[in-house]
């Protein structure tokens, strides 16, 4: 096998390593880090387990493709659902945690989406403080504070 690339799939097979299909995630002067992706048989595996090995151990691997994913349509949906849900849950949180930051640019969206039953400006000015307004919510939601 050539030199490790970054994203390359090896087949791992012996009593040294656990068996399986492994990803290369890093390569250094004398190590190579490898991430188990699928299990002995084939099968997609989201373990997190990685491997480090030498490099010149590496030659010993043989090329592999990357293991087929196995989920379904609906746990795909569920799984979307369920990332909506924390989601918004991790952005309550955090607006809650800062309070008068959100508030402010809570005001700014809504006098940008109103504002203009109770002064006389350019429509561009409302559109910008609708915009501005909602990078602050971006902003406070994300954890960051002014």
């Amino acid at each position: 096998m050539t030199e490790p690339r970054v994203s390359e799939h090896v087949r791992v097979d012996g009593d040294e390593h656990p068996p399986g299909v492994y990803r290369v995630v890093g390569v250094g002067d004398e190590t190579v880090t490898l991430l188990r992706v699928s299990d002995a048989d084939g099968a997609r595996a989201h373990t997190g387990e990685l491997l480090t090995v030498d490099t010149g151990d590496f030659p010993d691997f043989e090329p592999a493709t990357e293991p087929p994913s196995d989920a379904s349509v609906a746990s795909r949906l569920a799984s979307l659902a369920e990332t909506a849900y924390w989601s918004v849950r991790a952005f309550g949180q955090q607006v809650a945690a800062h309070p008068l930051p959100a508030a402010a640019a809570g005001l700014v969206v809504a006098f940008g989406a109103v504002g203009d039953a109770f002064v006389s400006l350019p429509d561009p000015v409302f559109g910008g403080l609708i915009f501005v307004g909602s990078l602050g919510l971006a902003y406070v939601g994300n954890g960051l504070s002014l």
